[in-house]
């Protein structure tokens, strides 16, 4: 096999899930906005997120988030989405959006409240179980605003035990991805900030356990693909919330703000072998203003781009360069890559997949956009906390 011909057959073997919170309203603190045709329920969400992968080819699963996804019938849901040539992904936790979780959920002092988190998160492994779903992803908007609010190190410890009940009603096949957040919404203290902490959690908890990384939780400056490079090697990245990022979590589209930064990651990504590993590419973005539907088949594109352009390093020369201290022949190397124009083969794979070179086109062609807007009339609208 050719060269080209490998990275033509690694792309069409690439699958970036998508988030059904993504299809719904959304917005800013200060105002969510309302858009024609949002789906109103999760079967809604889902027939939207099959003409992403219609369209794209490498978008087949849907993340779910528990309880604005919640119905009677996981399996029948699963039965759903099969249908409509996609399948159910990750199953996302919420334990934010509740009174008593003001001063944390599996973190907080009082016993009672942890408890009902944790039958939570216990409650969605019976959603992994009734759907197939492989993997639990576990943010916590845990953490403290003041100096002397309540005991870091005691914090730690619930959360330690927490987690520990979780992992432990893990079937087989099934894993926890944990996520981390330097900040928001709590300012002074946050119970997962950073990648070490949630390394450190999963590292004792066991091979079931592994991080997460969303690319828009960082500080500014943070060396992203250094993490990933490093969980990668650990054998403890579990995969990515692909979003972009200006100031704080904007959830902005992927490769919006920084295109080099998503290129750099997915080369750390291929160069650790995490292209061809369970590493799960997923994003977790909110589409505030611009239309749901073709902003997530951008998104997918804008991943597919970084990828190819990362498959497109010459690894070899890049080596040589590095062994023999080349500092500008190595950058070189890594700058021809990147400013490679990979549209046209990425029109050769869709071709050869298939499908229209291109997607958005093709999507807008489709009068999907006209169809939703003309049927989903009356009814309650999926959105933040729906």
């Amino acid at each position: 096999m050719t060269e080209l011909a490998a990275v033509k057959a690694a792309l069409k073997t690439q699958a970036v899930e998508t988030p059904s919170w993504a299809y719904g309203n959304s917005g800013t603190r200060f105002k969510v906005f309302a858009q024609s045709g949002v789906p109103r329920t999760p079967r809604e969400k889902l027939e939207d997120a099959a003409q992403v992968h219609a369209f794209t080819g490498v978008a087949p699963t849907v993340a779910l988030h528990i309880p604005w996804d919640k119905v009677e019938d996981y399996g029948a849901l699963a039965k759903f989405a099969e249908e409509r040539g996609v399948q159910l992904g990750a199953i996302n936790s919420n334990t934010f959006q509740d009174d008593d979780y003001k001063l944390g959920s599996i973190c907080h002092p009082e016993a009672s409240v942890r408890r009902k988190a944790l039958d939570h998160l216990l409650e969605c492994v019976d959603i992994m179980d009734a759907t197939g779903s492989a993997d639990l992803k576990l943010w916590f908007a845990d953490g403290t605003n003041y100096p002397g609010q309540d005991d870091i190190r005691a914090r730690q410890d619930r959360l330690s035990e927490g987690l520990a009940e979780v992992y432990e009603r893990l079937g087989e096949g099934q894993r926890m991805l944990l996520e981390y957040k330097f900040f928001e919404p709590a300012f002074y203290t946050t119970d997962v900030p950073d990648w070490g902490t949630a390394y450190a959690h999963c590292l004792k908890l066991g091979p079931k356990a592994q991080v997460v990384v969303d690319t828009g939780h960082h500080a500014p400056g943070t060396n992203i693909e250094f993490i990933v490079a490093t969980l990668l090697r650990e054998g403890k990245l579990g995969g990515f919330d692909f979003n972009s990022r200006f100031y704080a979590d904007d959830d902005l589209m992927v490769g919006a703000a920084d295109p080099f930064q998503l290129f750099r990651i997915m080369y750390e990504v291929v160069r650790g072998g995490g292209f061809t590993s369970d590493v799960a590419f997923m994003l977790d973005q909110c589409h505030n203003i611009e239309a749901k539907i073709p902003a997530i088949i951008r998104s997918v594109m804008n991943v597919q781009e970084a990828t190819a352009k990362a498959l497109l390093v010459d690894r070899e020369a890049l080596a040589v360069a590095q062994a023999s201290g080349d500092v500008l022949g190595a950058n070189a190397v890594l700058m021809d890559a990147y400013n490679t124009d990979v549209r046209p083969l990425l029109a050769e794979v869709r071709g050869e997949m298939g499908l229209d070179a291109d997607p958005i086109a093709a999507y807008r062609r489709s009068g999907w956009a006209e169809k939703i807007v003309a049927e989903r009339v009356g009814g309650q609208q999926a959105g933040w906390g729906a």
